[in-house]
């Protein structure tokens, strides 16, 4: 019998996320706090739709990343010069120091993760991973049966 897909890709996380704390602990960072401190530093000035976008966050995680790192007086909000309703996020200078020791880290761990594969493995592994993300959104879109069952009146109370 061939493993779970969905174990496999937990796996996956859990030993990318024990690989982090490992190298970050030091810091008091949460993993989601290192890889938005990283995309920030790889990408300055983005909002923060962007940043949700770019490290495949919702809006409410986040929101509360962001906060916490703006508490901590790694992150910043400034106005957007094009659009009053926008903000967009940069590092202070305590961040963008953090932002670049970390990155380091972050490299060698990306390294780590696709070490050993070729580029038409890579390919087919991203493409593999974004089917099942895209199987799962269509997942979550579907009311369940038990809440279809529940609306038509033939669930349990």
């Amino acid at each position: 019998m061939q493993e779970s897909v969905g174990l496999l890709i937990a796996s996956a996380r859990r030993r990318i996320k024990q690989a982090v704390l490992a190298r970050t602990a030091a810091h008091r960072l949460a993993v989601q706090q290192f890889w938005f401190l990283v995309a920030l530093r790889e990408r300055p000035g983005i909002s923060q739709v962007e940043l949700a976008e770019r490290v495949r966050s919702d809006a409410p995680t986040t929101s509360r990343v962001v906060a916490s790192l703006t508490r901590r007086r790694l992150v910043r909000t400034d106005p957007d010069p094009h659009d009053r309703r926008r903000a967009r996020l940069a590092l202070t200078p305590e961040g963008r120091r953090l932002a670049e020791e970390l990155s380091s880290t972050a490299q060698e761990i990306r390294a780590a993760v696709i070490h050993g594969m070729t580029e038409a493995e890579l390919d087919a592994l991203r493409h593999g991973l974004r089917r099942v993300i895209a199987n799962l959104d269509r997942l979550e879109a579907r009311p369940s049966r038990r809440v279809a069952r529940a609306v038509r009146g033939g669930g349990k109370s």
